[in-house]
């Protein structure tokens, strides 16, 4: 039984997400509370397995309170922020703070039944989490050195990385795909943060509502030499840039000719997931081939792991992150399990296992 203990200022949000919580049988809600100064003592008491908890509440907004629960009785938290940009951010915040994941509040554009069973699995995966994991995304020093004045100047000014390793040469054919799900945020920011700026098209499908994933490109394009932007249906994928399927929609690749784009798409929920990284990966294999690289990072269940096997068997190169270095292992494993991984790697060198990867290709084409 994974117990849970719920903050939030809305009495409506509360006794919801306890009525759909106390349905299944494997979670039991042990308490809630209006603000963090009631939720204090009661989860001292309770010791909770998870904490959801709203970002936007008065007296003490959740940010502080999510700080002080990460120093001083650290639990898995749950997220759970309006569908608004800035609730978005909010939420981007908190997973930097130590939150495992997020979700939309009750009346965004999930049905009730997609909510209920959305929460339940990010709940059981949160009990899973390896929350002492946070902190091994650790950004490696800059080489100054290797940059020039105006891209020192530009890395100040945009907070991205000083300019590493070209991979100059690498044929505009190839491609990097890339799913994550719980702990996946920080995960993908720490691989994109190694990547040179003219490195090939990056496809990035990570678990997370609608608005989450505008703010989150948005963050990863401050953070990152390549240019990341949410796809939109006909993106192309060009070298230097970075696609992130948005929130409820699939993201599929497509080829015409050399050039390749995406198509985004409505559709139903793949393995309770949309966007699925099984149907990025799958459109991976068909359209790309041998030209891709397949990259698995942390998260629950088994989304991804046979859309990296069709890409395996396609002649695609494959990495996973490694159990050490994950918030949560369940899908690399699910991949691993199936033979589907020809890699695997810590996340602090997945990016340069990429840089690496791209470069040796290169000279043998």
């Amino acid at each position: 039984m994974i117990r849970v203990f719920i903050v939030d200022d809305s009495a409506v949000v509360r006794q919801k997400l306890s009525d759909d919580l106390n349905r299944f049988s494997d979670i039991e809600v042990v308490g809630t509370a209006i603000d963090p100064y009631v939720a204090r003592d009661k989860i001292v008491r309770l010791d909770p397995d998870v904490i959801t908890l709203d970002v936007e509440m008065p007296r003490m907004d959740g940010l502080t309170f999510l700080k002080k629960i990460m120093r001083y009785f650290p639990k898995p938290v749950i997220i759970v922020s309006s569908l608004t940009k800035e609730g978005g951010k909010l939420a981007l915040e908190a997973i930097e703070l130590g939150a495992v994941e997020v979700m939309s509040k009750p009346g965004g554009s999930f049905s009730v039944g997609e909510i209920s069973t959305r929460l339940a699995q990010l709940i059981r995966a949160a009990s899973k989490a390896s929350i002492k994991k946070k902190g091994s995304y650790k950004f490696k020093k800059e080489d100054e050195a290797s940059a020039d004045e105006k891209q020192k100047d530009k890395n100040k000014a945009t907070g991205k990385k000083a300019t590493v390793k070209s991979l100059a040469g690498v044929s505009s054919e190839k491609l990097i795909a890339i799913g994550a799900s719980t702990g996946g945020t920080e995960a993908i920011r720490q691989v994109l943060s190694d990547l040179p700026a003219d490195c090939p098209g990056v496809l990035i499908v990570q678990h997370m509502p609608p608005k989450f994933t505008t703010a989150f490109a948005e963050r990863l394009n401050k953070t990152s030499r390549l240019e990341v932007k949410e796809a939109q249906d006909g993106d192309r994928v060009r070298l230097g840039t970075a696609l992130v399927a948005p929130g409820n929609y699939h993201m599929l690749l497509k080829k015409s000719g050399k050039d390749y784009y995406v198509r985004v798409k409505h559709g139903p929920l793949v393995r309770h997931h949309r966007p699925s990284v099984d149907m990025l990966f799958s459109s991976v294999a068909q359209q790309g081939g041998e030209q891709a690289i397949g990259v698995l990072l942390t998260g629950m269940g088994v989304d991804g792991a046979e859309g990296m096997k069709e890409m395996n068997q396609a002649g695609a190169t494959t990495l996973v992150q490694n159990e050490e270095s994950c918030v949560v292992f369940g899908m690399p494993r699910e991949a691993i399990q199936l033979n589907a991984v020809d890699y695997i790697e810590d996340i602090n060198n997945i990016g340069n296992k990429l840089t690496q990867l791209l470069t040796e290709q290169a000279q043998t084409d």
